[in-house]
């Protein structure tokens, strides 16, 4: 045993020198209230497109682009910008996307057409994508110890509440803002609140030291983007029905991701840097474990909303903003329960992934349930205490699989290791967004009606949420019975090879 003598799992991804940084929760907060902007604009926009569709007389393919290729461009840019950050200096990176997120903003509500537009939510979307993995990154850097999991516990609420608090938000902003073109300030919003987070990162945020030359990976760049873009294109056209005749995509990209990862390991042979060392899936404790599980959780946690908002608004006719409201319990439940599981996870470790896990599903399949039989005038109502024990559920997952995921990663990888964890979470987003509507839409066409097409794609987004379950549970067994055979987990991270430079 050697860093982590003293017992906290964490200590073995520290590094010699580390001195905190008298700022750190300032500059925490900075970063957070930026991500929050990126990752609410994947979600809020949804409640606004038949406004945006009226609005500038766009067809309903040409609309959808406004929400998939916001998504499309922010999870080709994850792992490239998390690497740049890690070679560059993060503080850079991040306040240039942040910059870039604004000027995007502001673009896409003057936006006079709707081709105009996606232009600009693809360059938005991109900004989102080179910002994201900083802020993970940033908390790699800036927090050592239990304070990093504190740090990640606020930062899966962020990840949590953005996603599901985005059908509220987009609904009071409609109805603050009336009328075909009160749309534009689901994006104005973002600019005075970019402009503050600037500013004050500017003060707070700290460089990224940097000791000799560093390398970035370009044909790695073109690989990766070239796989990404072939596994996600054929999703987010599912959404306007241009899903069929692409499915050889699939197996395109699965074969340019294979080639990139001989590249990566060519590239570690030689002692040259990768743009993701695929050491982090076999050397770093929990890597791999924790990216699956976040993957699969996302394909049912992300279609969920989307399902939720085609059944308030077009089977029960409510407003935008009374479809929000509806599913604001669980919103509220995620915000409660993430901050506090993140003190938690150095105690509890996956078992309180498995238990978030667990509620997560109790919390959905009694909503479907309820939602399908209980009469129609009280359902909604019977539906939201049951949607905040899903939504405690959820910030037992997201923030705790975060935290034991990026804990042991050494810094110099923060970025790029925080890029691909965000990236398999957009993949399996996309997943979610294409299958469960699609399939909402295939089930209500079979007469059976709304409440029935509601339970067919809840029960399916709980298919991946049990993969996600019994994932954790494997690992969470394994991890059990490791301990029992050497009294704690052997450090084996404070002797990878990958820890041995210092940074």
């Amino acid at each position: 045993m050697t860093a982590s003598a003293s017992g906290d799992p964490i200590q073995g991804a520290q590094e010699a020198g580390y001195e905190p940084d008298p700022h750190r929760w300032r500059a925490l907060w900075v970063t957070l209230v930026a991500g929050f902007m990126s990752l609410l604009d994947v979600s809020i926009v949804a409640v606004a497109l038949p406004s945006v569709q009226r609005g500038l007389d766009a067809s309903p393919a040409q609309v959808q682009w406004v929400v998939s290729g916001y998504a499309l461009a922010f999870a080709l840019a994850l792992v490239t910008a998390g690497r740049l950050g890690d070679a560059l200096d993060r503080r850079r990176i991040f306040l240039l996307a942040l910059s870039g997120f604004v000027v995007c903003s502001a673009a896409c509500g003057a936006a006079p057409s709707i081709t105009l537009l996606v232009v600009a939510r693809l360059a938005q979307g991109l900004a989102a994508g080179f910002m994201a993995p900083q802020n993970s990154a940033l908390i790699q850097q800036m927090f050592r110890g239990a304070e990093r999991g504190r740090a990640f516990g606020f930062f899966g609420a962020t990840v949590g509440i953005s996603s599901a608090i985005g059908p509220l938000a987009g609904g009071l902003i409609l109805a603050l803002a009336a009328g075909d073109q009160g749309w534009r300030w689901i994006f104005y919003v973002n600019v005075p609140i970019g402009i503050l987070a600037i500013l004050l990162g500017r003060r707070l945020l700290p460089r990224t030291r940097r000791s000799g030359p560093q390398y970035v990976d370009l044909p790695g760049v073109l690989f990766l983007g070239l796989g990404v873009l072939a596994l996600m294109y054929p999703l987010v056209q599912a959404g306007s029905g241009g899903f069929g005749g692409l499915w050889w995509m699939f197996l395109a990209g699965a074969a340019i991701l294979f080639g990139f990862t001989r590249w990566q390991r060519r590239l570690v042979e030689r002692n040259t840097q990768p743009l993701l060392d695929p050491r982090l899936f076999t050397a770093v404790r929990g890597y791999a474990v924790g990216a699956g599980v976040g993957t699969l959780y996302f394909i049912g946690f992300s279609g969920v909303w989307l399902v939720f908002a085609l059944f308030y608004q077009d089977g029960l006719g409510f407003s935008p903003l009374r479809s929000g409201l509806a599913v604001t319990p669980f919103a509220l439940g995620s915000a409660c329960a993430a901050a506090i599981a993140g003190r938690l996870v150095d105690r509890l470790g996956r078992l309180l992934t498995v238990g978030g896990l667990t509620g997560v599903i109790a919390g959905l399949g009694g909503t479907a349930l309820l939602l399908r039989f209980a009469p129609l005038d009280i359902a909604p109502w019977a539906a939201a205490p049951v949607l905040f024990l899903g939504g405690l559920g959820s910030g037992c997952v997201i923030s705790p699989n975060i935290t034991m995921t990026l804990r042991d990663v050494p810094v110099h990888m923060a970025g790029a290791a925080g890029g691909a964890l965000q990236t398999g979470q957009r993949l399996g987003a996309a997943v979610g967004t294409a299958a469960l509507p699609g399939l909402f839409y295939l089930v209500l066409g079979s007469g059976v009606g709304y409440r029935g097409a509601l339970a067919t794609a809840l029960g399916a987004a709980l298919l991946g949420m049990l993969a996600s379950l019994a994932l954790a549970t494997s690992d969470w067994k394994r991890g059990r019975r490791t301990r029992q055979q050497h009294g704690k987990c052997p450090d084996d991270v404070a002797n990878s090879p990958i820890h041995a430079r210092q940074h």
